[in-house]
């Protein structure tokens, strides 16, 4: 009698098994974007590395640190960004500092191109779904050539850490010996490249950053090297490599070549000008330091979010300075965030043709579509309307004016990882939108801007007649 309701019930439960299966096959999702794969992906390492993180064992004293704090340092982590809450060698264990690593090289160098090193040792074939994927993850329109450009990124980039570990360790080796300089060689390389920020400095001086090494020019520019190159973008790379001229480059990759650059010194003089007599930041160094730390804060405040002079200290004209040149950030298909070099540069571009009465937009001979130049005001428009909010909602939360709230909202956007107001301070309240906002600038844009490449436009089935507005 018990036998024959037991295998009743294990019919009925069966049977709704079968039921559920059958729904989920009749309902399920017919097809999944490359770009929600990415955003996807990107989410369950952020959600694992936080589940690392609190774990007794990631923390210094064996105490966990909640899930909170764990979640918001895998996401600054994964997404690059460098915004912390604990001073890194301060809170977190070895075991933590290594997942750390792990997700600042997984989301600098993107989760595909992991998985996809593990496909080539394997020496398995990678299949058309997986190179869209790959295509998407590095910004590509189409999939053609997409696998050698994916090796030449991970040879690439790991030579680049090596060469950079070196440096640093052979800097780093006689003041404190070689196990320390090793660990701390390789983990800042690959911080610089992939432009997260993070550092174990904290020993010498916890949550001073790069402060204790701001007269050390080789630190300063092996990490301003790095940064560079983790920031110009893969594709650049790649066209560097095969034509190595100038005049052979393609358009985009001549424009963020000279964007680049321009930015670069831009921010240098401008903040050499802006800082020079501050005494709380360059005004008490030498003319050799203050040129070193004016060049090495023009290039981190784009990008990579270390920090040679105290931050909170910058005038009120540097602060608002750094905000417009974070949410710049780096080029497409790189570790940095942002908008773009490129996204500006159109912008800047299209504005100079308006200026000219022309409805052309070019660059080196060559005419820019228009609906490029809408995407890049589309893109530039969420970032600058999310920034303001952020910054408000920070200002109104936590005890911090509002330029140092802004700071820290567009820092958290452009993925830089720079705080003028210590991010230990924020609230709860302010702590989540840090988070969604360093999700959203890691992802969100890119997901925007793959969208623009890859999604159906709308058919207009019908157009209304055109009126003319009072435009300025």
């Amino acid at each position: 009698m018990m036998a024959g309701v037991s295998l009743r019930e294990r019919g009925t439960c069966m049977s709704l098994r079968a039921k559920l299966a059958a729904l989920w096959i009749k309902r399920r999702p017919k097809h999944v974007s490359a770009t929600q794969i990415i955003a996807l992906t990107f989410a369950v390492v952020i959600l694992v590395g936080a589940l690392l993180l609190t774990l007794p064992a990631a923390s210094r004293e064996g105490v966990s640190c909640g899930f909170r704090p764990a979640l918001f340092t895998a996401t600054s982590a994964t997404c690059v960004t460098g915004l912390v809450l604990y001073d890194t060698w301060t809170q977190w264990s070895g075991f933590g500092q290594i997942v750390i690593l792990c997700l600042i090289q997984i989301g600098g160098l993107g989760f595909m191109s992991v998985a996809t090193l593990f496909v080539f040792l394997l020496r398995r074939k990678i299949g058309l779904r997986q190179r869209m994927v790959m295509a998407q993850a590095l910004s590509l329109n189409d999939i053609r050539g997409v696998v050698r450009l994916q090796k030449m990124v991970l040879i690439g980039s790991f030579a680049i850490e090596t060469v950079g570990a070196l440096i640093l360790t052979l800097r780093l080796w006689p003041d404190y010996g070689f196990p320390t300089a090793l660990r701390w060689g390789i983990f800042h390389s690959v911080s610089a490249f992939c432009n997260a920020g993070f550092d174990i400095f904290g020993v010498i001086a916890p949550g001073q950053s790069l402060i204790p090494f701001q007269s050390d020019p080789v630190i300063l520019l092996t990490l301003s090297v790095l940064i560079v190159i983790g920031g110009l973008g893969f594709l650049v790379w790649e066209e560097i490599v095969q034509r190595r001229h100038f005049r052979k480059f393609s358009v985009y990759t001549k424009l963020v070549l000279i964007m680049t650059l321009g930015l670069i010194v831009t921010g240098w003089i401008m903040i050499c000008l802006l800082e020079w007599n501050n005494p709380d930041t360059l005004g008490s160094m030498t003319t050799g330091g203050k040129l070193l730390n004016g060049f090495f804060q023009s290039v981190t405040m784009r990008t990579a979010g270390f920090a040679a002079v105290d931050q909170a200290k910058l005038t009120e004209g540097a602060k608002g300075f750094a905000c417009v040149m974070m949410i710049i950030g780096g080029s497409s298909g790189s570790t940095a965030g942002g908008i773009k070099t490129v996204t500006f540069l159109v912008l800047m571009l299209a504005m100079w043709s308006r200026i000219r009465n022309r409805n052309s937009v070019c660059a080196f001979k060559r005419t820019i579509p228009n609906e490029q130049v809408q995407n890049a005001l589309t893109i530039v428009f969420i970032l600058f309307g999310l920034a303001m909010v952020g910054g408000i909602v920070i200002s109104t939360t936590c005890p911090m004016n509002f330029t140092d709230a802004l700071f820290e909202s567009v820092s958290a956007l452009a993925t830089v990882g720079l705080s003028a107001g210590g991010t230990a301070s924020l609230g709860v309240a302010a702590q989540i939108l840090i988070i969604v906002y360093m999700y959203f600038g890691r992802v969100g844009v890119l997901t925007i801007s793959l969208g623009f490449l890859t999604g159906n436009r709308a058919e207009e089935r019908f157009r209304y007649a055109e009126t003319n507005l009072l435009i300025g």
